[in-house]
């Protein structure tokens, strides 16, 4: 049946379409009640979202930009073509604008123009009559709200305007509302400290991690162990033996089966995945994240990245996963530099825990300050990671001519409790349904290749190659082990302590080695499922040649300095 055949069916669809951060979602949400399944920060929403309300379905698209050539605004248009009924959402504070760039979109089709921000209108006859000038011109109806608190009235109009919804037959209008409300510039907008507090905000969420999530996990780990460890001691005495292959597989003095990794990924990594989303959710409802975007554009420019694509490779660090497919909405010129931004520098949540953790050990063997050592690495992952993109990044994406699309300056305004948790249950549960699906699957490959001996196999060929990069022989079955699952970073202290002696030069190379050489494969195939397998496979050998030559800097300088 074509899109545009009148079902027999009583069930309304009803299009919401729009520019980016016109509070689309926060519409549609709080018309029927229902959180969205996935967002994105900044106000893109990555898929096409379906909200029930009675015999009404709306469709909550991914925000467009007419200049964009994002798989995102692809998407609502494709969607755009396939339905009758719409309901147009632009904001008040660039009224005129939102209209000349968006009427032609829809012209022909049936519906409403939603007009949200209006409480940062002046109210009044003067605002109302505009209003009433651009329906009469437009010939459907235009109806004013707060998205973020819809009224009883708000409800019952936008119902009777989807009852008999009128024909969007002018592409152009000669009304106008006649003004263009935008914020005064704040710190974030200074030539100088606005970068450098751009930055500031910008880490706020890995140093939330370090010193938030990582201590609840510290908290949650024991108590957890004292359930799974029985469990694993049962399965292992009593059990047959097919069954620990893939429930308690052992390497070494490492358990690496889902008994004994999974309950302990829930442990270490969603408390870091919800902390980065409610903090991001924060950024993005309050207005705050397009102000740092802005702010970042000229000093990430250089590197192929947009100011947007900067947040989602700080998104990596909670989860590479909707990080990864978040990238939908970066232009086609820095999609590739962004995700080879978060393969190469996003320490993920099971990443980074595992990295601090053996350094936090390192600096206790070799008399070194933890703080010395965490700092060192992340200042040289940020550093080389630079230096890859700069190297690899298209000439277009670091032109001088690629602009930041961005809406006008937005107001700020302090974030409500349903709108951060809509922004952070999307990656929520994008993490325990696309990930965890994925880790689950890695899991058992990894212990059958295990069991098989194929593992240390590896570790065994690749020993002798270790002393290239200054490190013993042990060292490569970490680094095997967390190019498949990055918290084989663990295996590097075992045991509670270095499994091996190591310098702290050597432990930092290792840590790096291991957790750049390759993403994990949950990232990889997440990558490839957004990309395709050709495109992954470069990118992969591309990012082994580099971490390779980055590391034998580190391995190699380290040990002159020290």
């Amino acid at each position: 049946m074509s899109p545009l055949t009148v079902s027999t069916s009583t069930t309304r669809t009803v299009l919401i379409v729009g520019k980016e951060s016109v509070g689309k979602s926060q519409l549609v949400s709080s018309l029927t009640g229902r959180a969205a399944g996935e967002t994105n920060f900044r106000g893109s929403t990555v898929v096409v979202e379906r909200y029930r309300l009675g015999e009404t379905e709306y469709v909550d698209t991914p925000g467009i930009l007419r200049s964009s050539d994002t798989e995102t605004t692809r998407l609502a248009l494709n969607e755009l073509d396939a339905h009758d009924v719409v309901l147009l959402v632009v904001q008040a504070t660039s009224l005129d604008q939102d209209l000349a760039d968006m009427l032609p979109l829809v012209a022909g089709k049936r519906g409403a123009v939603i007009v949200t921000y209006w409480d940062k209108v002046q109210q009044g006859e003067a605002s109302q009559e505009a209003l009433e000038r651009l329906s009469a011109d437009a010939g459907v109806g235009f109806l004013s709200v707060d998205a973020r608190q819809l009224t009883e009235r708000n409800r019952q109009q936008i119902a009777e305007a989807l009852e008999d919804p009128r024909v969007f037959e002018k592409s152009t209008l000669t009304a106008r509302a006649g003004w263009r409300i935008e914020p005064r510039p704040g710190l974030l907008e200074h030539r100088i400290a606005g970068p450098l507090l751009a930055v500031m905000l910008l880490f706020l969420p890995a140093l939330a991690t370090i010193y938030g999530a990582n201590e609840v996990a510290d908290l949650l780990h024991p108590i957890v162990a004292g359930w799974v460890d029985p469990v694993i001691a049962a399965v292992d005495t009593t059990w047959p033996s097919w069954t620990r292959i893939v429930l308690t597989a052992q390497q070494g003095d490492f358990g690496y089966g889902l008994l004994n990794m999974g309950p302990f990924l829930l442990v270490w990594a969603l408390p870091t995945v919800l902390m980065f989303a409610l903090i991001l959710g924060a950024y993005k409802a309050s207005g705050l994240i397009e102000r740092i975007n802005v702010a970042l554009h000229p000093l990430v420019r250089p590197f192929g990245l947009s100011g947007r694509d900067v947040v989602r490779v700080m998104m990596g660090f909670g989860c590479n996963v909707p990080a990864v497919i978040s990238t939908r909405s970066c232009s086609s010129c820095s999609r590739g530099p962004a995700i080879s931004a978060i393969a190469f520098g996003s320490a993920c949540s099971y990443q980074l825990p595992a990295t601090l953790a053996v350094l936090s050990v390192a600096a206790a063997a070799t008399g070194t300050q933890p703080v010395v050592l965490t700092l060192s690495f992340l200042g040289y992952l940020l550093v080389t990671t630079l230096i890859y993109l700069r190297l690899t990044s298209g000439s277009t994406a670091r032109s001088s001519l690629n602009v930041l699309m961005t809406p006008s300056r937005p107001f700020m305004q302090w974030p409500t409790f349903s709108a951060l948790w809509r922004e952070a249950a999307g990656t929520v549960r994008q993490f325990l349904f696309q990930a965890m699906p994925i880790f689950v699957v890695i899991c058992v490959v990894a212990s059958l290749l295990a069991y098989i001996g194929v593992l240390d196999l590896a570790s065994r060929i690749l020993g002798p190659v270790m002393s290239l990069f200054d490190l013993p022989a042990q060292a490569a079955l970490p680094i095997v082990m967390a190019s498949v699952r990055k918290d084989g970073i663990f295996l590097l202290a075992a045991d509670d302590g270095l499994s091996f002696p190591m310098t702290a030069a050597q432990a930092l190379t290792a840590v790096y080695l291991a957790g750049v050489l390759l993403p994990c494969l949950v990232t990889a195939l997440t990558i490839s499922r957004e990309t395709g397998w050709r495109k992954t496979a470069r990118l992969l050998a591309r990012q082994a040649g580099f971490a390779m030559l980055f590391a034998l800097v580190l391995a190699w300088g380290g040990r002159w300095l020290s």
